[in-house]
C-alpha cells in the first residue's frame, strides 16, 4: 500500500476565502497531508453555524489551524491576520502556499437587458401550455426543477438570467471587483514578503475561469478582473522568480460553487459544461483542491507563470 505523502510540518498554507467552494475544499485536501492552515474568510454570524463544525474537522486532521473572519481587502484585516501567523510561524515554520480564491464582485450588466429574450420565452410558454393544458406556471415550475436536476434539454425553458437593468455597471463597481478578484492578489504577496513570511520554494496560486475569454452577460467586472489577477500572476512569476516564489493560475471547469450560483443563469452554464466535457459532468472542488496539492509538491517546482485547465477537458469540447 503506497504511504501517503505528508508535508513539512513546518509548511503553512495561506488561504484567501477558504470557508466554503474551491478554498475549503483545498483547506481539506492540504490538512489530509500535513499542511498547517491560515484561512481567511468574511461571513456573516449565521453562516458560522455550517463553517464552524469545518474548521473543527480540519484541526481534527491534526494540523494547525487558524481562522480569520475579516476583511481580506482591508489594511487592518491583513495586518491582523499576519500578526498572529507569524507567531504562529515561530522561528522554522513558512509559508508553502497562497491561495487567492476570494470571490466578492459586482454581477451587473453593461447594457439593460433586451426585452425580446423574455417576450421569447413568454411566448414558447403560452405555446406549451395551450398543447398541454397545464397553467404556465405549473410548467415552469416543472422545467426549472428539471434542469436544476440535471436534465440538459431544457436549453431556452428555463426562465432566461433575470437582472436587474435599472442597476448598470460604474466604475465605483469596476474597481471594487478588479480590486478584490483581481490585484489583492498583490497586496498579499507584497505582504507576506515583507514579513519574510515565503518558504524558500513558494508557490502562489490563483482561481480564473472561461470568463477569462468568453462573453458571459453580467460577467463583465468579474471577467476583467479575472484577467487582472492572470496579469498580476504573470509578473509575479517574473519578479519574485529570485526569491523562490512560484504563481500560476488555475483555469477550473464550470464548478457548483457558492460563488458560481449567484451568477444569474448559473443552472444553464452548469448544464451546458456538462454536455461539453468529455466525462460528461462538470468540475468539482475536490477536482481544483486535488491538483493545487499537486502544485505544492517539490517535484512542480519548475512550473511558473502558467494558466494551467482544470476542467475534465470541458475546454477542448466547447
Amino acid at each position: 500500500m503506497q504511504k501517503m505523502h505528508k508535508f513539512s510540518s513546518d509548511y503553512w498554507a495561506v488561504i484567501l476565502g477558504g470557508s466554503s467552494g474551491f478554498g475549503l475544499a483545498t483547506a481539506r485536501k492540504l490538512a489530509r497531508h500535513g499542511m498547517n492552515l491560515c484561512i481567511v474568510h468574511r461571513d456573516r454570524k449565521g453562516a458560522m453555524k455550517r463553517i464552524e463544525p469545518e474548521f473543527q474537522a480540519l484541526r481534527e486532521t491534526g494540523v494547525q489551524v487558524l481562522t480569520f473572519n475579516v476583511n481580506a481587502l482591508a489594511e487592518d484585516g491583513i495586518s491582523q491576520t499576519l500578526g498572529v501567523l507569524q507567531e504562529a510561524l515561530g522561528a522554522s515554520g513558512r509559508v508553502r502556499m497562497l491561495l487567492h480564491s476570494i470571490a466578492y464582485g459586482n454581477l451587473k450588466l453593461l447594457a439593460p437587458q433586451a426585452s425580446q429574450e423574455a417576450a421569447s420565452h413568454q411566448l414558447l410558454l403560452e405555446k406549451l401550455s395551450a398543447t398541454t393544458h397545464l397553467p404556465q406556471e405549473t410548467l415552469q415550475t416543472a422545467f426549472d426543477q428539471l434542469f436544476e436536476d440535471g436534465f440538459e434539454a431544457l436549453h431556452g425553458v428555463a426562465t432566461p438570467a433575470a437582472y436587474n437593468s435599472e442597476e448598470l455597471l460604474h466604475d465605483e463597481d469596476f474597481g471594487l471587483t478588479l480590486h478584490s478578484m483581481g490585484t489583492s492578489l498583490a497586496t498579499w504577496v507584497q505582504a507576506l514578503f515583507e514579513r519574510k513570511m515565503f518558504s524558500d520554494d513558494a508557490r502562489v496560486l490563483g482561481l480564473t475561469s472561461e470568463g477569462n475569454e468568453v462573453a458571459w452577460r453580467g460577467y463583465a467586472a468579474v471577467s476583467a478582473a479575472k484577467v487582472a489577477l492572470e496579469a498580476v500572476a504573470r509578473s509575479i512569476a517574473a519578479e519574485y522568480a529570485p526569491y523562490g516564489i512560484r504563481a500560476n493560475i488555475i483555469q477550473a471547469g464550470v464548478t457548483d460553487t457558492p460563488a458560481l450560483r449567484l451568477i444569474p443563469g448559473s443552472q444553464h452554464m452548469k448544464a451546458a459544461a456538462k454536455m461539453r466535457n468529455p466525462y460528461n459532468r462538470i468540475t468539482t472542488p475536490e477536482d481544483v483542491a486535488g491538483f493545487i496539492y499537486l502544485m505544492c509538491l517539490d517535484e512542480a517546482a519548475w512550473a511558473n507563470g502558467n494558466i494551467i485547465r482544470v476542467d475534465g477537458g470541458e475546454h477542448v469540447c466547447g
